[in-house]
């Protein structure tokens, strides 16, 4: 028994729908990272392809906040990655909003 009992044995797994949620909030840092990269390098104009990757990111930071919540809710499951994912979307969300209504107004 000394080798085995340094090991915890347990049903838990990562959900699915957890990584996913991290997925597509790593593609929306992404695209919201490019956006002001690439407006910045025109000189602040506005690009209606940029504003459309922007809102594109906003609704997948939208489905995978809905994603990592799902995900938190399950039982018998690992936390990591469900609360990442909650975080991370929610930054992209809030960031891609405050781009959208700052260019809006600015």
């Amino acid at each position: 028994m000394g080798i085995l009992s340094k090991y915890k044995f347990t049903n838990k797994r990562h959900p699915l729908k957890a990584v996913m949620s991290v997925a597509l909030a790593l593609i929306g840092i992404c695209t919201v990272l490019l956006t002001v990269y690439h407006g910045y390098k025109a000189g602040g104009e506005i690009v209606w392809g940029h504003v459309a990757a922007v809102l594109l990111s906003i609704i997948m930071a939208v489905a995978g906040l809905a994603l990592g919540i799902m995900s938190r809710l399950e039982k018998d499951r690992y936390y990591f990655f469900p609360i990442l994912g909650i975080i991370l979307n929610f930054a992209v969300l809030a960031t891609g909003i405050f781009f959208m209504v700052r260019g809006m107004t600015g």
